[in-house]
């Protein structure tokens, strides 16, 4: 794992791959939480996290939806959707002046979800939120998914 230094060095000049939760429900809501940290606290924001170097797409997806959701999901149950570009002025050490840089490849998983018992530690409440529904603080990068779930 890299320390912070290393860590701001490769988000200053290198883009980051992630993967994407597109949890849908019955009537195409989208899972989105209040995030945490930056890029993008204080925002209605779809679960995921960062691959690591070395690991392989199918094992950062147990991974992620293991700290995003609780339980561990094989890729195998979800939909690639695409990828995604996203960008953001911030970054998640604060520094001024260097911005956020991420290709999303988002996935499309279809489980039930009780809010209630979902991890807090990147999200500080969860909500489902329908393409027509209340978008207020709802960023603009999950709203991109809404044409594709």
């Amino acid at each position: 794992m890299l320390k912070e230094d290393e860590f701001i060095r490769v988000v200053k000049n290198t883009p980051l791959v992630a993967l994407g939760l597109v949890i849908r429900s019955k009537d195409n809501a989208l899972l989105m939480g209040m995030r945490v940290n930056e890029p993008a606290a204080g925002w209605w924001f779809v679960p995921g996290g960062r691959i690591r170097k070395d690991e392989s797409i199918e094992d950062a997806f147990l991974r992620i939806t293991k700290a995003e959701l609780g339980s561990p999901y094989s890729i195998d149950r979800a939909r690639l959707l695409g990828a995604f570009t996203h960008k953001y002025q911030t970054n998640f050490a604060h520094i001024p002046g260097i911005s956020t840089h991420y290709v999303v490849l988002a996935y499309e998983l279809l489980i039930d979800v009780d809010l209630g018992q979902l991890p807090m530690e990147q999200h500080s409440k969860y909500r489902w939120v329908g393409e027509n529904g209340n978008l207020i603080r709802v960023h603009p990068n999950s709203i991109a998914y809404f044409p594709r779930a």
